[in-house]
Parts: C-alpha cells; structure tokens; sequence
C-alpha cells in the first residue's frame, strides 16, 4: 500500500509511483519551515514541472531511499524528498 502523501490535497506523489513507472512531473511542493530550499535545490537538480521520472528501485522493502531517474541523471532520494514531487501518468 502506498505511504500516504505529504500533501492530501494532491495527486500521486514521486514516493508512491510504482517502480519503472514513468510519469512526468507536476509540481514540485515546499517542505514544511524551510523556506522553500528543498523544494529550490531539487528544482536546480532537474525535478521540473514537465519533465519524465522514473523510480528505478526501492530500497529496505519501500521503506528507505529510492532509485530515480530524472532526465539522464540518477538520483537516490530520500522519501520525504520524493514526496514532495507530484506527478501525473506520462
């Protein structure tokens, strides 16, 4: 079962993609009482509205980091991270 989503009021999030699903982007959320910095520096690393993404792997049976592609570039995320990146089927 997914975990739950950051925002309630959202779609699905990067966190509960399922693994080699595509999908693209929809909007990058703030975290909470940050500033908006995390949400700035995934944005710098390529997790921009319109681009594809795909979970590559899930690691300790979905519950530590994953394996993401944005682009051409690979990423391990933590999940708070990945779950404030919306996306949408591609």
């Amino acid at each position: 079962m997914p975990a739950p989503s950051a925002h309630p009021d959202t779609g699905l999030t990067l966190d509960q993609l399922p693994v080699r699903t595509v999908a693209t982007i929809r909007e990058v959320h703030c975290a909470r009482h940050d500033g908006g910095a995390l949400k700035r520096r995934l944005m710098e690393l390529g997790f921009v509205p319109g681009e594809r993404v795909q979970v590559l792997r899930r690691v300790f049976a979905g519950r530590g980091p994953l394996a993401v592609r944005v682009g051409t570039s690979t990423f391990a995320m933590r999940r708070l991270e990945s779950s404030l990146i919306e996306v949408v089927s591609a």
